[in-house]
């Protein structure tokens, strides 16, 4: 497998490469982001012209507004009895949360730091018992050879 092989099979796609249809990634998600911008203020301007229509029509004389009055009044209240039971859906979520994180997260991270702790001792016990000696020992050698290269016992 030549190098440009591995590169082109190692590496991750780029913003720069072209997809399958010819328009890069990047192209591809900024058309994406700009239809649904387009579409999100077109449903919007519909929205509106329905609200200033229905408005328009409520306010001719002869249109029964009462009963109008009545279904929004209606329609409000079971949005509030929703809202209320998202609320108390939420709360339990968020209880459920505070839970976990008391009973849960907290004996994980005291175990965690106990670890560490005791990887950190284990570190200097093994930095004093192991390197220190092989440390001393190589400078004893180090000293030795270089008595002898200057006695002229050992070449270098």
């Amino acid at each position: 497998m030549s190098s440009s092989q591995i590169d082109q099979t190692s590496s991750p796609r780029t913003t720069a490469e072209p997809t399958p249809g010819g328009m890069t990634v990047a192209g591809a998600r900024d058309r994406q982001t700009r239809t649904l911008v387009v579409g999100a203020i077109v449903a919007s301007l519909v929205l509106l012209a329905l609200l200033v229509l229905a408005v328009y029509l409520l306010l001719q004389p002869g249109t029964p507004t009462e009963r109008w009055r009545d279904i929004f009044i209606i329609m409000v209240a079971l949005e509030s009895l929703v809202i209320g039971v998202a609320l108390v859906v939420l709360l339990v979520q968020l209880a459920s949360l505070i839970n976990l994180l008391q009973n849960e997260l907290r004996p994980i991270l005291d175990a965690t730091s106990e670890t560490v702790n005791t990887l950190r001792g284990t570190a200097e016990f093994l930095g004093e018992s192991v390197v220190e000696p092989v440390i001393k020992l190589n400078s004893y050698l180090a000293s030795v050879r270089r008595v002898l290269e200057l006695m002229g016992i050992k070449q270098k």
